[in-house]
């Protein structure tokens, strides 16, 4: 691998150590489906909040494909220099923004490249001539392959790009003064720039307004602008939510969650120090158990409305939102904070050995056979 130690980041050149990257985060994101599903189990998720981060989920598992086919050929000599993964070997273990860049730029240009590229069926042809033939080992056709078949994948879309614009799951009508309420569950999600991390919101809104929100060629366009522009990860929940409730005075914002999926450690491919470092290398390194993905969530709630005069009759409603100073409420702008690490039998056990000061604290689920998760 080439390092970069300026900017932490990190070129995966050979073939087998990129083959297994790409493994290892394949697994990685079916064992987030099925976290996913235990904490929908234990009530820390909702039904449809469940299905929201499935969805995205399943968005970065065809990212991680996409990528896994441009990069097919990583170490191999294909005629060219064609360059190799990169990764945030430090702070993130996730391939870097750039890399998500290029590939929503690459997305918008793939109908052209495919128009002008052979089939899959043709150039599987040609490797065979070339084999039977020439007795030689296709590399060049074998390139061309895997670039048809990366442009396949960004034709299919519904993938993590580097900004998901805002969708709304309708959950309930609700009684109240005047016109029915609404409540929706905005969902969107961006990889983080900063970060090299792909990040996700969730919010629940009541809509008071006279059309349904989905549905309101005015409101909607502009919700959407709004919420996109706050995804920033520096900011403060009680930051973006206060913002929203300011900025439209017919949309309640009731609750508001941020995930963070990573950082991503892994002993062969990520540079870790404190506790993590020692657990990783006492795990023993073997593939399928070099890892730990950490998740972390942040949970701001409304405690309370009131009313404010809007105009010269007029009236709007304020949120008034809770802030829990055990936690550091007021430092981070959130009611709560949850954070989780998710990570093979093995590194879970040296682990529980271990016992190091700070992770009591953190809610374990654990990997085990057959893709059981179970929490501690």
């Amino acid at each position: 691998m080439q390092q970069d130690d300026l900017n932490d980041r990190v070129g995966i050149t050979d073939f087998h150590a990129s083959r297994r990257y790409f493994r290892k985060f394949e697994a990685i994101m079916a064992h987030l489906a099925h976290v996913a599903a235990a904490m929908r189990a234990e009530r820390t998720l909702s039904e449809p909040e469940t299905e929201v981060l499935a969805r995205h989920i399943s968005a970065l598992t065809f990212t991680f494909r996409a990528l896994s086919m441009k990069y097919l050929l990583a170490g191999r000599d294909t005629g060219r220099f064609f360059g190799s993964l990169t990764i945030d070997n430090h702070e993130s273990g996730f391939p870097t923004a750039q890399e998500l860049m290029v590939m929503a730029n690459d997305a918008g240009q793939a109908g052209k490249h495919l128009a002008s590229m052979p089939s899959v069926e043709a150039l599987k042809r040609q490797m065979l001539d070339q084999i039977l033939s020439d007795h030689a080992v296709p590399t060049k056709t074998q390139f061309a392959l895997s670039q048809r078949l990366y442009y396949e994948e960004l034709a299919r879309g519904d993938l993590f790009w580097p900004r998901n614009d805002p969708d709304a799951v309708w959950l309930e009508n609700l009684g109240g003064k005047g016109a029915q309420r609404r409540r929706y569950l905005l969902h969107w999600s961006v990889y983080d720039s900063g970060t090299n991390l792909p990040v996700i919101y969730l919010m629940e809104v009541e809509d008071s307004g006279r059309t349904g929100l989905p549905k309101d060629q005015s409101r909607w366009p502009q919700v959407q602008a709004h919420l996109v522009a706050q995804s920033l990860g520096g900011l403060k929940l009680l930051t973006i939510a206060q913002g929203f409730d300011q900025d439209f005075d017919d949309l309640h914002p009731k609750r508001l969650r941020r995930i963070h999926i990573g950082p991503m450690y892994s002993h062969a491919f990520t540079r870790q120090s404190g506790p993590i470092r020692d657990v990783l290398e006492g795990a023993g390194g073997a593939e399928g158990e070099d890892w730990a993905l950490a998740w972390t969530s942040e949970e701001l709630l409304s405690e309370r409305v009131k009313t404010e005069k809007s105009g010269w009759f007029g009236q709007v409603e304020r949120e008034i939102f809770a802030l829990d100073p055990l936690s550091g409420g007021a430092e981070t702008g959130a009611t709560s904070q949850d954070r989780a690490l998710i990570l093979p039998a093995r590194p879970f056990q040296v682990l529980s050995e271990l016992n190091p000061p700070g992770f009591a604290r953190i809610r374990k689920f654990v990997v085990g056979a057959g893709d059981r998760v179970l929490r501690y």
